[in-house]
C-alpha cells in the first residue's frame, strides 16, 4: 500500500473521530442548555399560576362571597382560576400544561395519575423538599416537569376539607360527600405540576449551530426550545396584571396552593 494512501486513511480516521467527538460535546452542551431554559420557562409558568391565584383571592373572591351562601361558585377558588387560565392557553399550545394533582380532590379532574402520585409520595417522604424536576415520555415526545408540594398550612382550608359536617352545604350540593375530605393540617395533599415539551426550535438551534465548529454543524440534530415561547410571554403578562402572593415553596393559604380547584 502506498504511503500516501496510508496517510489519507489515517487522516480520514482522525477526522471521523474528531467529528464524532465534536458531535457528542455539542450534543451534551446543547442538551444541558435546553434543559436549563425549559426549567426557567416552567418556573415562569408556575409563578404565573400563583399570580392568577393571588388575583382571584384578592379581587374575585371578595366580590362573590355573598353568592356562596346560595350557590357554590368555583370561580372563587384560586386554583380553579389558575387551571382555567392554563386550559385556555392550551387551546393554542396543547403541549404545555399545569395541574394541581391531588390524591383526594373535590373536583375529580384534579385527581393525580400514576406518575403524579409518585411525585406526591416523594414530597410526603421528604418534608424538606421544596421542588422536584424530572422528565417523562408522552405522546408528543419527552416532557420536562417541575413540581412543588401542596401542603395544608392554613386552617381555613380545613373548613371545607376536614369532614363533611364542617363543609359548606353549597359545596356538598355541587360535589357530593365522596371526595375532598379527611385532610389534615400539615398534610401534603398534592403537587402543583408544570409540564413543558422538549421540542425542536429550529431558529434557536440554528443560531447556536453557527457557533460550533464546521465539522459539527452537519452532524448536529438536537432540539432546543424557543426561549421566548408564548407561554413565557403569557406568564409575564399574568405576573404583571396579578401581582405576587406572600410565601414560597410550600403554599399555605387559599390564594397560593392551600387546596385544589373545586369546579
Amino acid at each position: 500500500m502506498k504511503l500516501l494512501l496510508k496517510v489519507n486513511l489515517a487522516l480520514i480516521v482522525v477526522f471521523l473521530i474528531g467529528l464524532f467527538a465534536s458531535y457528542r460535546i455539542a450534543n451534551d452542551l446543547l442538551l444541558e442548555n435546553a434543559q436549563s431554559e425549559i426549567r426557567g420557562d416552567a418556573r415562569i409558568m408556575m409563578e404565573s399560576a400563583l399570580a392568577v391565584r393571588q388575583y382571584t383571592v384578592s379581587q374575585i373572591k371578595p366580590l362573590l362571597d355573598t353568592q356562596q351562601r346560595y350557590q357554590f361558585l368555583p370561580q372563587t377558588v384560586p386554583s380553579y382560576s389558575a387551571t382555567e387560565y392554563f386550559n385556555n392557553l392550551r387551546k393554542t399550545f396543547p403541549e404545555y400544561s399545569y395541574k394541581e394533582a391531588t390524591l383526594n380532590p373535590t373536583n375529580l379532574r384534579d385527581r393525580a395519575v400514576d406518575w403524579e402520585v409518585d411525585v406526591i409520595r416523594r414530597f410526603k417522604d421528604d418534608p424538606d423538599a421544596k421542588e422536584l424536576i424530572g422528565e417523562r415520555d408522552s405522546a408528543t415526545g419527552k416532557v420536562l416537569w417541575l413540581a412543588r408540594p401542596l401542603r395544608i398550612l392554613d386552617m381555613k382550608c380545613l373548613q371545607c376539607h376536614s369532614d363533611v359536617a364542617s363543609a359548606p352545604q353549597t359545596l356538598i350540593d355541587r360535589y357530593g360527600t365522596a371526595n375532598g375530605f379527611g385532610w389534615q393540617f400539615h398534610d401534603v395533599i398534592g403537587a402543583q405540576v408544570v409540564s413543558a415539551p422538549l421540542r425542536p426550535a429550529h431558529s434557536a438551534r440554528a443560531s447556536r449551530a453557527e457557533e460550533l465548529p464546521v465539522s459539527a454543524r452537519g452532524a448536529l440534530r438536537l432540539s432546543v426550545p424557543d426561549r421566548e415561547c408564548a407561554v413565557v410571554r403569557a406568564g409575564r403578562q399574568a405576573g404583571t396584571q396579578a401581582g405576587h402572593d406572600c410565601g414560597s415553596g410550600e403554599h399555605g393559604n387559599h390564594g397560593r396552593g392551600g387546596f385544589p380547584g373545586q369546579g
